[in-house]
């Protein structure tokens, strides 16, 4: 024990409770904080729906008229080298490998 001499000045029938409730006091500050501060914690207690918005943060799926190009390049390992051209101009490359599963007859 690192600092068993503590034991020596203060007792552990004053040291523990006063650890234990300076611990609590600590995590209901910290609960309260938070809570205090997001908007979406009393719709959730009175159970409305999402407000407008947090409903126009979701994902949109992308129109299919904004795709400029992709293309797929075999290599000699079996996996495929993937580059996809976004709107902006910008390009990307990603490597797809096969599956290391067998299929399942």
């Amino acid at each position: 024990m690192n600092n068993a001499k503590m034991w020596l000045v203060v007792p552990p029938a004053v040291g523990v409770p006063v650890f234990l409730g300076a611990v609590a006091v600590g995590s209901f500050a910290v609960h309260v904080a938070v809570l205090s501060k997001v908007d979406w914690y009393n719709n959730y207690l009175v159970g409305e729906e999402l407000s407008s918005t947090e409903a126009s943060a979701q994902l949109l799926a992308p129109q299919s008229d904004t795709a400029k190009a992709s293309y797929a390049v075999p290599q000699q390992d079996g996996s495929l080298q993937v580059t996809i051209i976004l709107p902006d101009g910008t390009s990307t490359q990603a490597l797809i490998q096969p599956s290391q599963l067998q299929p399942q007859l």
